[in-house]
C-alpha cells in the first residue's frame, strides 16, 4: 500500500510529513531509514507523523523520527512544518494549534505573513531531565573531549543540547568535535551539539550537529538552546536573531520558567506517494 506524503523544509532542515489520521501508517525503523535515504527514498533529516492526540488538551500528536530510524522527543523546525501541513491539508481550521509531543504540549501559531511561531515550552536545566551527568545545573560545564577540556552550556528543549562558543563559525570543527560530544558518556541518550558565534547581544551565528542526523542546515531546538545558554551566561538580549546555514530564526526568552518562542518559515516542496 502506498503512503501519501509531503516533502517540506524549514530553512533547509527537510522533512517527510505523513498524515497518519486519514491513512493507516505503521512504519518500522528500517522503513523510516529507507524513506529518509536521499538516493533510494525521498530524502530527509527527519520523518514527521501526524496522529490523533492521546490527551484532550491537544488537537494532534506530533511524532519525530530521525533519518537513522530512531524516534526523538522534539524538533522545532519540524513543528513549524507540522503546523503548516495540518492547516493546509484541512485537518484543522485553527491558527493556534496545541500539539502533543513526547516532550510535552507545545503551541503552534500560524501568522498572517506566512511565518509560524512556536511556543517551545520552558527550558530545563536539571541534569536528570536533559539527561546529563552532573551534580547540579550551571550556566556552563567543563567537558573532557578527545584529551582536551571545553566548556559547554547544557539544556533540554524537549531534547538534549550542548552549546559551545566559537570565535569563527566557518572554521569550527563541527564534523569532528560534534560527533565526539554527541557520543560523550556524560550524555546517556546522546546530545545535539551547537556551535555558536556571538556577533552582538541581538545576533548570533549557529551550526548544529544533530543527534541521529549529523550537521543540518538548521535546527530549531538548537537555536532555542543556543539563545537560552547565551542568556544564562549574560551574553544575549531577550530577543535574538539566529543565523543558521539555511536562514534566520527569531528566538525570544525572558528567562526563568518562561517559554521559549521561535518564529520562522515552513515551506512545502512537493507531495507524492511512495511504497514504504
Amino acid at each position: 500500500m502506498k503512503l501519501r506524503f509531503a516533502k517540506m523544509h524549514g530553512l533547509g532542515n527537510d522533512f517527510v510529513v505523513i498524515d497518519a489520521i486519514r491513512q493507516q501508517v505503521d512504519l518500522t525503523p528500517d522503513q523510516v531509514r529507507r524513506l529518509a535515504d536521499r538516493r533510494r527514498g525521498i530524502g530527509c533529516d527527519q520523518l514527521l507523523l501526524v496522529e490523533r492526540p492521546r490527551t484532550p488538551a491537544a488537537e494532534f500528536r506530533y511524532r519525530i523520527f530521525n533519518a537513522d530510524g530512531g524516534e526523538v522527543e522534539q524538533c522545532g523546525n519540524g513543528a513549524r512544518c507540522f503546523a503548516r501541513f495540518v492547516h493546509d491539508q484541512g485537518l484543522t481550521r485553527s491558527t493556534h494549534i496545541p500539539v502533543e509531543t513526547a516532550a510535552g504540549l507545545i503551541e503552534l501559531e500560524l501568522l498572517d505573513d506566512g511565518q509560524v511561531r512556536v511556543d517551545m515550552g520552558p527550558p530545563r536545566f536539571e541534569p536528570e531531565q536533559i539527561p546529563f551527568v552532573a551534580a547540579a545545573p550551571a550556566p556552563s560545564h567543563p567537558l573532557e573531549v578527545d584529551g582536551r577540556r571545553i566548556e559547554v552550556g547544557v539544556v533540554s528543549m524537549g531534547n538534549p543540547h550542548a552549546v559551545l562558543q566559537v570565535d569563527d563559525l566557518d572554521q569550527a570543527p563541527v564534523a569532528t568535535l560534534g560527533p565526539a560530544i554527541q557520543a560523550h558518556p556524560r550524555f546517556p541518550r546522546g546530545v545535539n551539539v551547537g556551535f555558536m558565534q556571538r556577533l552582538d547581544r541581538g545576533h548570533i551565528r549557529l551550526r548544529v550537529y544533530e543527534r541521529g542526523a549529523g550537521e543540518t542546515a538548521a535546527c530549531g531546538t538548537g537555536a532555542c538552546a543556543a539563545v537560552v545558554v547565551g542568556r544564562r551566561q549574560g551574553l544575549l538580549d531577550e530577543e535574538v536573531q539566529v543565523r543558521l546555514p539555511g536562514g534566520d530564526l527569531v528566538i525570544s526568552w525572558n528567562g526563568d520558567d518562561a517559554p521559549v518562542w521561535m518564529t520562522g518559515p515552513a515551506i512545502l516542496v512537493f507531495e507524492g506517494q511512495i511504497e514504504p
